[in-house]
């Protein structure tokens, strides 16, 4: 697995197979592309690789109007290597490149630096100045220049078109079902755990706190989650936000996890998150916060139980 940040100075890479887009999500889609990208790959005895950008382009380009992402980039990385693909190519993206051609950005970028010899993308790419590069564009180019092209219809889940629009829409409601079924797995956020106030050791809940990135897409309020420590996969139940019953006003992810005592500070963990259970609410008096958060973590149980009784 390797991550290229300067491809015009990399050495090229046998029979490269690849794929460009922003991935944002690396939802089903994505994953049937780039299952496609391996698979080819491997017959001819090449490199699959992913051509990815960052900054996310809508940013650069519109940053009045900036468009939250479902992953931050170590996220997208780690979703990407997860489908087998050996190395992602992560392009700066500035207004200067913005400018460049379709044809240009192929020729320099992907015949040139990299040699390749097959690019494999979904149906709806855009690429190059004024995103005028279509998938027919990509057609033509490598008759013009010597390489094969794939081009991958939509995936469809349900009726729906699987696209990153698609997953931020569920994600922006709380329907993790559908998010799940979108993404191909639960949507998760990764994060150093902090120290934070210890109210949830003094009422029997201890947490471990995590503090997102601010384009979370989440809504507040609390969620059945299974958070991953190293190899271990542990079931809980996780408040994302601002703790109105303390007048708190930094956002966060509070995740208890349920018969574990283990010291998680400092760690790397990532939370799965499963079922939105309910939207964060102030409640009038500890008391009653403490009984309602052990209604929600019977419920989590439960509900997290039966998902892995159906999953064996």
């Amino acid at each position: 697995m390797e991550i290229i940040r300067h491809i015009l100075s990399h050495a090229r890479f046998p029979h490269p197979v690849v794929s460009i887009g922003n991935f944002d999500g690396v939802h089903v889609g994505h994953q049937e592309i780039l299952r496609r990208v391996v698979q080819d790959a491997h017959v001819r005895q090449g490199t699959p690789l992913v051509f990815t950008f960052h900054p996310h382009p809508l940013t650069v380009l519109r940053p009045d109007r900036p468009l939250p992402l479902i992953l931050s980039l170590r996220e997208k990385l780690s979703a990407c290597f997860a489908t087998g693909v050996h190395g992602v190519i992560v392009q700066r993206f500035t207004k200067t490149f913005s400018l460049l051609t379709a044809e240009a950005f192929v020729q320099h970028h992907l015949v040139e630096a990299i040699g390749v010899e097959k690019i494999i993308i979904g149906h709806n790419v855009s690429f190059g100045h004024d995103r005028t590069g279509r998938a027919e564009t990509l057609l033509q180019l490598g008759d013009q220049y010597g390489f094969a092209v794939d081009v991958v219809g939509p995936v469809m889940v349900n009726s729906q078109e699987v696209s990153s629009t698609a997953v931020r829409a569920a994600l922006s409601t709380g329907d993790m079902q559908a998010v799940t079924q979108l993404l191909g797995r639960p949507y998760a956020v990764s994060g150093r755990v902090e120290k934070g106030f210890q109210r949830g050791r003094t009422i029997g809940f201890p947490t471990a706190n995590l503090r997102p990135r601010a384009d979370l897409l989440l809504p507040n309020g609390v969620y059945a989650v299974r958070v991953e420590v190293g190899d271990t996969h542990v079931p809980g139940v996780a408040n994302v936000g601002f703790n109105p019953t303390f007048g708190g006003n930094t956002r966060t992810i509070e995740a208890h996890l349920f018969d574990f005592s283990a010291d998680l500070y400092g760690q790397r963990v990532r939370v799965r998150f499963v079922e939105h259970l309910r939207g964060e609410q102030k409640f009038p008096s500890l008391q009653e916060l403490i009984q309602q958060i052990h209604h929600d973590a019977q419920r989590a149980r439960t509900l997290l139980c039966s998902a892995e009784n159906r999953r064996q």
